[in-house]
């Protein structure tokens, strides 16, 4: 039963979506790319435990679920063919009738402050694991930059970690997508007075695009050369900066023990090593494996920026 109303609940959002874009509300809604999310939620490497990461900018609170309404219809009834997504439980989960909603929706509660080590990124690892598509806003929240058609003006904010932790505790290399979008932040502006503030605006001139998938050979490399400049500088401060809150030692060395077990062993093992069981080792072997994490965070928002440049340089072919 659960399994048929989350398959109503996505396929009616889905059909509302695709509706609202095509009802000539919005000025246009132009699609770039899209074979690269369609050609990744059918590679036949999805039935063997290869799942698909898309990663976006988030410039709305209408981003999710209106982006999908590109989607042809017929993917909505397919729970296969819809993204799993992290919502946050102070917007979405506040009494029981929309938590249930958004559950269906295939929505994962996630608690703002409480890390990366939270429930909700342990079963988005879990979903990749199983084939599924996740589907990230990198940011965490809504991001409205004053001009997003400069290729100056990209001020992203910086991805969260645990865009790194889920690629890094995948069993197998995800196909990871780059989104972009742009139009949204005027169909849904914030810090509008009520109840304007629930109204989208008419007229928005709208675009969703999809990146080529990255190649998770060129990720370790960059990370691979990464480490060996930090070697030489006999520091392992490069990697990344470090996240201010204290490191949690033993959820980290957790995460690296699934890691090196995983399809980015080889890198964490030559980025962090073996130092020993002491406290102080421990600490050690932590914090490099926060830096790396850091590192391949990083790494992935620098393709979404770049597509988002190749978007508002018009130099993304349709």
């Amino acid at each position: 039963m659960s399994s048929l109303t989350s398959k109503a609940t996505v396929g009616t959002i889905g059909l509302v979506c695709k509706a609202f874009l095509n009802s000539g509300y919005c000025s246009s809604v132009t699609v770039n790319g899209l074979d690269n999310l369609l050609n990744a939620l059918h590679s036949s490497e999805r039935e063997h435990g290869r799942g698909v990461i898309t990663v976006a900018n988030h410039i709305s609170r209408l981003d999710e679920p209106v982006i999908w309404g590109i989607l042809p219809w017929r993917y909505y009834f397919n729970t296969h063919l819809t993204r799993w997504t992290l919502g946050a439980s102070d917007i979405m989960f506040t009494n029981p009738v929309f938590s249930e909603f958004f559950r269906q929706g295939q929505v994962l509660e996630t608690f703002r402050g409480k890390g990366i080590y939270q429930p909700a990124v342990d079963n988005a690892i879990k979903k990749l694991n199983m084939g599924e598509w996740i589907h990230l806003f990198g940011e965490g929240k809504v991001n409205q930059p004053p001009d997003f058609n400069e290729p100056s003006s990209l001020p992203l904010l910086r991805f969260k970690w645990g865009v790194g932790r889920i690629i890094m505790e995948a069993a197998k290399p995800p196909i990871i997508i780059p989104m972009w979008l742009t139009g949204f932040h005027t169909l849904m502006p914030e810090g509008r007075p009520f109840p304007w503030k629930y109204l989208p605006r008419s007229g928005a001139t709208l675009s969703v695009s999809f990146g080529p998938p990255v190649r998770t050979e060129e990720l370790e490399e960059i990370l691979h050369s990464d480490i060996q400049k930090s070697r030489d500088a006999a520091s392992h401060a490069t990697l990344g900066a470090a996240d201010t809150k204290p490191l949690d030692v033993h959820d980290e060395v957790s995460s690296m023990q699934t890691t090196k077990a995983r399809w980015m062993g080889g890198t964490v093992n030559a980025a962090v090593g073996t130092l020993g069981q002491d406290d102080d080792q421990q600490r050690e072997e932590a914090s490099r494996m926060a830096q790396v994490r850091s590192a391949l965070t990083a790494v992935v928002q620098q393709y979404v920026v770049e597509l988002g440049l190749e978007v508002t340089q018009g130099r993304h072919s349709v």
